[in-house]
């Protein structure tokens, strides 16, 4: 498998990363069974959160005989020093090892204070003078920011949602981190399953040449087909330009990326899906979708209590509420002429 460098961490990774937030939607046992397949195939890059319910300790469980082999990284959601030192206790026991390569802040809405040796940034920093973590790392949804961070020069390695569907803005981000020798972790590489040609957006990231993407994966056949794209990298040629064009033409504008920093809904809406479900009908086997189980819980966005909660944590200033009752009707439309 070919490698990476990531950024001045100076991380050699094998340039198909792991995401580990889809392993907290199965059992342990099939969750390790994919970790040490990726492994025994050459994955060595694995980024999983605090955040992901018991992702960190899958991980923890399949993979702890080969720590030594392996990077990992995770992350923090924490609005103080005492709680990213808190979750960094629960990663590392969780994860089952004393070090951390890349701890990353989780998304925050603003970048935290440099100097203050109380911020978050002063909890990143004596964490890695005591040696549990040896880099320091930032997750955003926000260009401005994530732009912002590699500037400043204080994060080792930025993470930022990216794939053939990306603007044209957003690409120049890996061109600035390489300036800046930040690394660049890539999210959302599949744009939350909206993608349905996986070779397309592997052709598009593999052109950055310091670009490390982190392939969300729970089940083998999708970590097969990685690496069959590893032993045969598809070309980005005219063929493959034009399957991310139509793309790109049909999700033009605004779109739920399903990134879930909406959750939790009190009215119990699966707002990842349902905000977003007109785009899964046509782009996904939409006979899931035509259960009554399913049905019911699109029916929950007419029990939505208008906290705006959901609209005030979208990264990407969605109109949530106003979006879920819009894909209601496109729903219940969907669902008259083909249940």
């Amino acid at each position: 498998m070919e490698t990476i460098r990531l950024g001045r961490t100076n991380i050699i990774a094998a340039r198909s990363g792991f995401g580990a937030l889809p392993i907290q939607r199965i059992s342990r046992e099939d969750a390790a069974a994919i970790l040490r397949s990726a492994y025994n195939g050459g994955v060595n890059f694995f980024d999983t959160a605090r955040a992901y319910t018991d992702s960190e300790e899958k991980l923890g469980y399949a993979l702890s005989d080969v720590r030594n082999h392996i990077f990992l990284a995770t992350k923090t959601a924490a609005k103080d020093k005492k709680g990213l030192l808190k979750d960094l206790e629960t990663s590392l026991r969780l994860l089952r090892t004393d070090h951390i390569d890349i701890f990353q802040l989780h998304n925050p809405s603003e970048l935290p204070d440099y100097d203050d040796p109380d911020s978050l940034y002063g909890g990143l920093l004596e964490a890695k003078q005591k040696g549990y973590i040896r880099f320091l790392g930032l997750t955003n949804h926000r260009l401005s920011l994530a732009e912002q961070a590699v500037r400043d020069g204080r994060f080792d390695c930025i993470q930022f949602p990216f794939s053939s569907l990306s603007s044209d803005e957003d690409a120049k981000l890996p061109a600035l981190c390489q300036e800046n020798d930040i690394g660049f972790l890539a999210m959302k590489g599949m744009s939350g399953g909206l993608i349905t040609n996986a070779a397309s957006t592997f052709a598009f990231l593999r052109q950055f040449d310091n670009v490390l993407p982190l392939w969300g994966i729970q089940r083998q056949r999708e970590l097969d087909e990685f690496f069959s794209y590893e032993k045969n990298p598809p070309k980005l040629d005219e063929a493959m330009w034009k399957i991310i064009r139509k793309d790109r033409l049909e999700l033009a504008g605004t779109f739920c990326r399903g990134c879930g920093y909406c959750q939790p809904c009190p009215a119990g809406i699966p707002i990842e899906t349902a905000a977003r479900i007109s785009l899964l009908l046509t782009r996904s086997p939409w006979q899931q979708y035509m259960t009554d189980e399913f049905k019911a819980q699109m029916e929950r966005i007419n029990g939505c209590t208008h906290c705006n909660h959901c609209k005030n944590h979208c990264p990407y200033g969605l109109d949530t509420p106003n979006l879920l009752k819009y894909m209601l009707g496109q729903y219940n439309q969907f669902y008259a002429e083909h249940a």
